[in-house]
């Protein structure tokens, strides 16, 4: 009972959220077009609790990176390819 009124106490902007919760906003963030469109929208301030924005605004950073490593590790092998075939 005290660790409901615990988080009774917390403001709703601060309430923590599950394990689960992560899980599926991470499998909504995944999806191709519809998952980086809420990914904007959540990360760009339309919630009000901050763990959530927190979580979204890692998860681009994360997806920038990723995109950035992969169009890089592309264009490397693409130019060694390339200069394999001459």
């Amino acid at each position: 009972m005290k660790e409901e009124e615990k988080r009774k106490s917390i403001p709703e902007e601060y309430q923590p959220l599950s394990m689960w919760t992560y899980f599926g906003y991470e499998i909504v963030f995944s999806l191709p077009i519809i998952g980086f469109i809420m990914l904007l929208i959540i990360s760009l301030g339309k919630t009000k609790n901050k763990n959530l924005k927190n979580f979204a605004r890692s998860y681009f950073c994360f997806q920038i990176l990723s995109i950035s490593l992969i169009t890089i590790l592309l264009i490397l092998f693409i130019s060694i390819y390339a200069v394999n075939l001459l």
